[in-house]
């Protein structure tokens, strides 16, 4: 009983780090333009395809660091000119207009991906990976290496956050955007970034999930977007550190809910949950009010 828990644990431990990566571009686009970028799931699902045509389309055969990267960056330019191009111009138009040219931007990328490849694709193996066994637990390098690289892109962008001059002027433009012109900060570039750091790391949530589960579809992204849109929340939407704790949260409660109970009920509690943490917390676990002057 004790190996099954733990292996269940490594499990959601896995599933909630992407979980987590998906769910802090969420949170930063929120932070800064209080906006919620519905594309961002189907980034996600571009950054599987990435590291597909990359892994299959090159005649070399380039390490996995190296794809990664490429696939981050290659993501992140792509968001940055989702930003530039259909989010900048409605920057002071009605909310719902917002929400509608994302959720535009989502179809079109959807569904230009569903025509270039309207089949489920399996991912490639980018290194063979060994199975580490101790009694009845086992562990694959494979997983440690998802596990390691969430993790590792979750502190550095922690970091980024709290110790760098971006991370400042982030903070600074979601605390008041109308002021840090005054201060000589580039609003527009700083958001530029924002979108593309966020989209970088939806990207790198993709590729990981590709080789955690390897067969990738267009229509992928859709409900991973969503439930990291939730695992968002769950945190508190705009909070760094909110989106990672909502990520492995959700990530736990499904993977245990399917170890425990039919895998029918995995939704349906993970909506309860959001919507049990919400009534009580409704800015989430780690969300704080907006202040307000009087």
């Amino acid at each position: 009983m004790f190996f099954y828990l733990a292996q269940q644990t490594i499990n959601a431990i896995q599933l909630g780090s992407i979980y987590a990566l998906i769910a802090l571009g969420y949170s930063m686009v929120y932070g800064v333009l209080v906006m919620i970028n519905f594309a961002h799931g189907d980034l996600f699902m571009l950054g599987a395809f990435a590291c597909l045509l990359l892994a299959v389309l090159l005649p070399v055969h380039l390490p996995f660091v190296v794809i990664l990267l490429l696939v981050m960056v290659v993501i992140g330019l792509l968001g940055a000119l989702i930003e530039r191009v259909a989010y900048r111009p409605l920057r002071d138009a009605p909310r719902v207009s917002a929400i509608i040219t994302a959720l535009g931007c989502g179809l079109v990328i959807e569904n230009t991906t569903l025509s270039l490849s309207p089949y489920p694709q399996f991912m490639p193996k980018l290194f063979d990976s060994t199975t580490l066994t101790y009694a009845s637990l086992t562990i694959t390098t494979l997983q440690i290496l998802i596990i390691g690289v969430a993790l590792g892109l979750m502190v550095g962008l922690d970091f980024l956050i709290r110790k760098t001059g971006f991370g400042m002027a982030m903070r600074a433009i979601s605390f008041d955007s109308r002021t840090v012109p005054l201060m000589g900060i580039p609003v527009n570039r700083m958001i530029s970034l924002t979108f593309f750091v966020g989209a970088g790391l939806g990207g790198a949530a993709g590729m990981l999930y590709g080789l955690a589960y390897p067969q990738i579809s267009a229509t992928m992204g859709v409900l991973i977007g969503w439930k990291a849109f939730i695992a968002a929340v769950i945190g508190g939407i705009g909070s760094i550190r909110g989106a990672v704790l909502g990520g492995f949260i959700l990530g736990g409660v499904e993977v245990m809910s399917v170890a425990y109970l039919p895998s029918t009920y995995r939704d349906l509690i993970s909506y309860s949950l959001l919507l049990a943490i919400l009534i009580f917390k409704p800015y989430g676990l780690l969300g704080q009010p907006p202040n307000q002057k009087v």
